[in-house]
């Protein structure tokens, strides 16, 4: 298979054609030439596209698909999918399935459905069985199956012992452990940030205190037990300097945040919009700043759409009642692209996250494997649900101006447009 990408801005900063518009020709998944015109003489797929950049595939760090169990909310088939239209040639998936991926059978039943997909399907092992945070699940043989790093999805570890011997026990085998940071003493039955917002509205408040003591504990852990820990989707001011503090002092610690806790406030709240609901919930105009900071300063490590498909019955209820989580594939890039500029958006999206997570990085140059996000930087519009190809609609972002859009990618010898 031959493909040519013409004119199209290479964003890569490994690659000595960053920044440069080149036609880009693909011979069975190899980049095989880049230069200023390219005319193959034998048949090839011509792609032009306005305005057309291209960046190394982008990495999704944590992503629910329902399948197994809750297909309903979404299958693996039409998630890898909506992933690739996305821009997302890797995708981390929790383990919040039913049953939970907590074994070695699962992970493999994962990473075999997902064969022959443009996107590549990467499992989180579950750090306890049954996520139930009691005992240590099968780390090592999920690890030896394809697993790349173990976490229990939004659920804390509470047991300190517990999270200090997985900390131990996985660097026997260079694992990465994940630990939702979330103290459920203090958070209570809270279903939205505590503060002014959540008073005038008479919610429950989960107070940033909550988030942080969890933080302070794990790398108080960290520092005894040694090892790698990440900190999936901070939220608050306090927690980035807290991050800031550990990697100082050293520590191997790596974070991510959520699309949504960079754009979205409590404040968006005031409309009990069930897609609104995420966890950790949306937090002040203040906390948005500092995570932006913290992202531009090379705090925060990674930028996760935490895409979580619900189904409508367990979103379209009272506001306390929903179940947290929103989509963020297609919405993503035209949301980031508002706040950061390009090389942040692929740094955060990509070489980060690959080098945390032990994923392959391809670099843009001739003989390298071709793995490729699609996108246009420029283009302006309302994100609507002819935007969505998720099986859930449950998006935060919806009514939102957004700016730029993805393509698509190529991967795995694969061109997959967004039509």
């Amino acid at each position: 298979m031959r493909t040519l990408l013409k004119s199209a801005t290479i964003i890569d900063t490994s690659s000595p054609f960053h920044k440069q518009k080149k036609d880009i020709l693909i011979i069975d998944g190899k980049i095989k030439s880049i230069a200023d015109e390219i005319t193959p003489k034998e048949n090839h797929n011509r792609i032009e596209l306005e305005n057309l950049h291209v960046c190394q595939g982008w990495f999704d760090t944590s992503v629910s698909l329902g399948e197994p169990g809750y297909e309903e909310r979404e299958t693996i088939k039409n998630g890898l999918a909506v992933a690739a239209k996305s821009g997302f040639t890797d995708i981390a998936v929790n383990p919040n399935t039913l049953p939970i991926t907590d074994n070695k059978a699962s992970v493999e039943f994962l990473r075999n459905k997902a064969l022959h997909h443009a996107t590549n399907l990467h499992p989180i092992g579950a750090l306890t069985q049954k996520s139930k945070g009691i005992e240590m699940a099968e780390m090592y043989d999920m690890q030896k199956s394809g697993a790349i790093a173990f976490g229990d999805y939004k659920k804390p570890i509470c047991n300190d012992n517990l999270l200090k011997i997985s900390l131990l026990y996985a660097q026997n085998f260079d694992g990465l452990v994940l630990s939702f940071p979330k103290n459920e003493a203090i958070a209570g039955d809270g279903v939205a940030n505590e503060g002014v917002q959540s008073t005038i509205l008479g919610l429950k408040g989960i107070p940033a205190l909550a988030e942080e003591l969890q933080i302070a504990r794990d790398l108080f852990l960290l520092e005894y037990t040694g090892g790698k820990l990440h900190i999936p989707t901070i939220s608050t001011k306090k927690s980035v300097e807290l991050l800031k503090e550990a990697k100082n002092k050293g520590l191997n610690v790596s974070c991510s945040v959520a699309v949504h806790n960079l754009l979205l406030t409590d404040k968006e709240l005031e409309n009990f919009d069930g897609n609104k609901k995420v966890s950790p919930p949306l937090r002040t105009d203040s906390d948005v700043s500092a995570l932006i900071a913290g992202i531009n300063e090379g705090i925060i490590d990674i930028i996760t759409t935490d895409h979580n498909p619900v189904d409508i019955e367990n979103k379209k209820v009272e506001f306390s009642t929903a179940m947290d989580g929103t989509i963020g594939f297609e919405s993503a890039f035209g949301v980031l692209n508002s706040i950061f500029d390009i090389e942040t958006i692929v740094k955060c999206l990509c070489t980060n996250p690959k080098k945390i997570f032990g994923v392959p990085i391809q670099s843009i140059q001739e003989k390298e494997n071709a793995s490729l996000t699609l996108f246009n930087p420029d283009t302006a519009y309302k994100f609507s649900l002819e935007h969505i190809h998720s099986s859930s609609k449950n998006s935060a972002f919806l009514g939102l101006p957004l700016h730029g859009a993805t393509y698509g990618v190529y991967n795995n010898k694969q061109l997959l447009l967004r039509k």
